[in-house]
């Protein structure tokens, strides 16, 4: 039996530029208990104050599951990192959302994938927060490099997944 070498750690970067949150502030159940993996959470705002409508790649990968307000990318070591535009943004049916990727697509971190208005979700009555989940991960293999309270930028890296 042959031990196989552990895989180099994904280096996940910010989707979106704002201030961190930690997941346990997230309102709503699911991530902010991380049952669906651990990770963090970013407020969007931009540079200029406003909020921040370009949603990127946190890494590289495939592009899995696809929606307007959530995506899952694969890695080449087949861990998957789940990003969610939003509390309950599914009821909006894609209003307010514009995909330039689909499933299948191979993409790059920091590759422009969703353009959304987070402020047309805030006028709907829902949160805007934007969840980074390792998607069944072990919370001990995630390190977070952003802390809450911090400010990111898109591309900026977040977290490591050993």
């Amino acid at each position: 039996m042959t031990d196989q070498p552990a895989p180099a750690p994904v280096r996940l970067v910010a989707p979106v530029s704002g201030e961190v949150v930690a997941l346990a502030d997230v309102p709503d159940q699911v991530f902010a208990e991380e049952i669906v993996g651990p990770g963090l959470a970013i407020e969007p705002r931009s540079a200029t104050g406003g909020t921040d409508t370009v949603v990127q790649a946190p890494v590289d990968g495939t592009i899995g599951s696809l929606y307007p307000h959530a995506f899952a990318i694969e890695t080449d070591d087949e861990r998957t990192v789940l990003v969610h535009l939003g509390i309950d943004t599914v009821t909006l049916r894609g209003e307010g959302f514009e995909l330039h990727v689909a499933s299948g697509d191979q993409v790059t971190a920091g590759q422009h994938l969703i353009t959304w208005d987070p402020d047309a979700v805030a006028a709907a009555g829902m949160s805007t927060v934007c969840v980074v989940i390792a998607l069944q991960g072990e919370p001990a293999d995630v390190d977070r490099v952003a802390e809450p309270g911090q400010q990111v930028s898109r591309g900026d890296e977040i977290a490591r997944w050993r």
